[in-house]
Parts: C-alpha cells; structure tokens; sequence
C-alpha cells in the first residue's frame, strides 16, 4: 500500500470545509472538543437545542394580549348570559321591595308618641313649643320622617339658631338644638325685647329677663318689619362699636345707656350727664378714639353751654355742639332735660380741618331779646378768659355769631 505524504488540493478543499462547518459559535462550546467527557457533550447539545426552541418560540409565536375568557364568544352563550344578568336584577329589586314593605308595616318602627322624640339644648325654648313641628309624625314609620324639613321648620323658630334631627332605631328621633345668644335689649314702642347678633328679634318675659340678670343697652331703629340682611348690618355696627369701646381692658361700654341705629353710618348714642341726656353722633368707626375725646371736654363744653343738647363726633378733629332750639334755649331748666328739637350747624366739607378740636355753637332761633344780650355777655367773657381765643375764620364768614374755641386733643388714658 502506498501511502502519500501531502493528500490531493481538491481533498484538501473538503477538509477545510467541514472544519469550518463544525467550528463553534463565539461564545458556544464546541460539541466533541477534545478531552471533555461523553455525558457533558449531550447535555451541551440539549442546552442547545432548548434553546434554539425557546428563539423560535419567540420570534414565530409573539405573546398575545390575553383577552377575557368569561366572554362567551357563541350566540347561545350570549343569550344565557344576559337572562342570567336579568335574573339578578329582579332578584336585587324584588328584595328591595319586600324589605321596603317589611319596614312599612313592622310595628317597631313606628314613632308611637311623644316621648319617642327626644330633645336636647333647650333653655329659653320649652318643649311645648318644639312638639308641634313633629306632630304630624306620631304613628308614622320613622324611615319616612323627612328630617331635613323638620331641622328647617324647628330653625324657623325665633330663639333656635341651629338644630340637627336624626332617627334613632327602632322608634325615636333625637333632636340637638343651638339657641341664639341676646346681645342687646330692642325698644319698639312701649315693648323691651332682645336682639342677638344676626339681628333676630327675641321675646322674652320680664320676670325671666329679671332671672338671667341681662345687662345690655338698649337699642333703638331695628324694627321687625325690616329686611333680615338690613338688621344684620346695624347689628354689626353695634358689635363693632362695643368691641371698639372695651379693646383697652377699661369695659366703656357699660357706659352707653341707649344707642339709636336707625341710621347704620351713624351710631348715636343717649350718654348719660348730670342732670340731662347727651346725644353723641359717634358714626360707624373711631369709637374709642370719639368716646376720649366726648370724656375730656363733656364737662367743659357743658359748663359754657348750659342748654347743650347733642355733640356731633364725626368730623375728625371738629366737634359740632347742637343747642336746643326755641323754648329749651330760652329757659335753661328744660334744655337740661335734654328734649326738644337740636338746631345742628355742621362744617363745609370743602374746607380743611384745623388741627385742634373747633367747636362751633349757633344761637337758636326764636329766643328772647334779653336770650340775646346774656348771650354776647357769656362770649365777651369766654373771650377776656385765658382759656379762650376767638379768632375769625371762615366758619364765622359762613355762620353768624359762631365762634372758635380751640381745646387739646386727650390722650390715650382719656385725660384732657
């Protein structure tokens, strides 16, 4: 046999083939290297070919969306799925009824009487005066009390500000109710009744007023035949001037006797003086600051003008004295009882405020001649007085026989 030591090209081809065919992939370990055991080679080629399956699953069977199997996809299914829908709707419905009527009927859900309607906060309203609005619930199922219009009939009645009605199983209904807090006496007439904030009016009976020991001003111009909302607006005038009066810890406000608010821009107020009633126009603002400065010349301004009879406060530094007119000016015993007209003099708005109070006083009309003399006589006199300094200016242009006095501003603790 002969053997050749180089084998033939075309041979040589083949070879280099088949080599390149079995050569592994780059990171893919060659099936039958050398030296690795028989066991190992076959799980590597099982590795393999899972592998393979898993790529081909992948790419030739993508995850589909996953639809809703309860779906019947059949006419007959469809069919039977909706009667079964069918069925429990009427089932659900037909329950309902009967537990409804169950309820209608059952003795133990029916308010029996009056005792079965319970009641708390109630001071000044008695239960009498509650029982009315919940008579037409005696004997009624308490599912079908309609707890909203009673919570409004019971807040229609004057002294109740809030109440809240809820059903308590089997039989009762419980009522919470919140009474308004009087702030204030109301005059109307001959009649003293009180008022809260909200401007509601509220009756109660002297002895009971007695009992409570209420000490309040009274307060004049709210009737009951006004608008709610224009009641409200005077009241907070009023709860803004007592605030204003008691904001320094010196509680002025048990010094107001009588305030009138028929006007809401101006709160005037009866102040109480030796021997006469003084009516202060106080406005809608500055209430302490108007009440210091009424306290530190009130003495002064009564001693020069004996039938002194209001004071006009709300012209910044500008105080108006008004006079009782015709015969209260005349005789000085019934200008000090405080009745009777006022003849006002007020500034020109056009003109500027001068920096100190200016008090400005015009004689009434109709007063004797000897009125008259005496009165020249009492400001040549207040003139030769250090005190004072007349000095024309413009309101004596506009106003004649009016005259200036000029008096210090009081400070804070209320001195002059």
């Amino acid at each position: 046999m002969l053997w050749e030591d180089e084998p033939p090209a075309q041979l040589r081809v083949r070879r280099m083939q088949s080599a390149a065919a079995e050569a592994p992939l780059p990171g893919r370990v060659r099936r039958g290297s050398p030296g690795m055991p028989l066991d190992m080679e076959a799980g590597v080629e099982e590795f393999e070919e899972d592998e393979d399956e898993l790529r081909g699953a992948r790419r030739f069977y993508p995850s589909a969306p996953q639809g809703r199997r309860w779906r019947p996809t059949g006419k007959a299914g469809r069919i039977f799925l909706a009667l079964a829908a069918l069925t429990v709707l009427g089932s659900l419905t037909a329950c309902a009824l009967l537990l409804r009527n169950l309820l209608e009927r059952d003795a133990r859900f029916r308010i029996s009487g009056a005792a079965d309607i319970q009641a708390t906060g109630l001071t000044e309203v008695s239960r009498a005066e509650m029982l009315p609005v919940f008579g037409e619930d005696i004997g009624r199922n308490i599912f079908f009390v309609p707890l909203d219009l009673r919570r409004r009939q019971l807040e229609s009645i004057p002294w109740i500000e809030h109440a809240t009605v809820m059903r308590l199983l089997p039989d009762q209904i419980r009522v919470n109710v919140v009474e308004r807090k009087p702030v204030a006496f109301t005059r109307m007439g001959n009649q003293i009744g009180l008022v809260d904030a909200d401007g509601v009016l509220l009756t109660m009976a002297p002895a009971a007023m007695v009992r409570h020991h209420y000490s309040f001003p009274v307060i004049t111009g709210i009737d009951r035949g006004d608008p709610a909302p224009s009641r409200k607006a005077r009241m907070a005038v009023y709860l803004r001037m007592m605030g204003d009066l008691d904001s320094s810890g010196q509680h002025y406000s048990e010094q107001i006797s009588q305030i009138d608010l028929t006007d809401p821009e101006d709160a005037r107020v009866l102040m109480p003086e030796q021997g006469a009633d003084i009516l202060a126009h106080f406005g809608e603002d500055h209430f302490l600051e108007r009440y210091l400065r009424y306290k530190a010349h009130i003495a002064e301004w009564r001693q020069q003008y004996p039938h002194l009879a209001a004071v006009d406060l709300r012209y910044g530094q500008q105080v108006v004295l008004q006079m009782a007119s015709g015969k209260e000016a005349a005789d000085p015993s019934a200008a000090a009882n405080g009745s009777g007209p006022i003849s006002e003099a007020k500034p020109d708005p056009g003109q500027p405020a001068s920096s100190a109070a200016e008090i400005r006083r015009r004689p009434a009309p109709g007063a004797s001649v000897h009125a008259k003399h005496k009165t020249a006589a009492e400001k040549k006199k207040r003139a030769e007085s250090p005190r004072a300094a007349l000095t024309p200016s413009w309101n004596n242009a506009a106003l004649p026989n009016a005259e200036s006095i000029d008096s210090p501003a009081p400070d804070a603790s209320g001195g002059a």
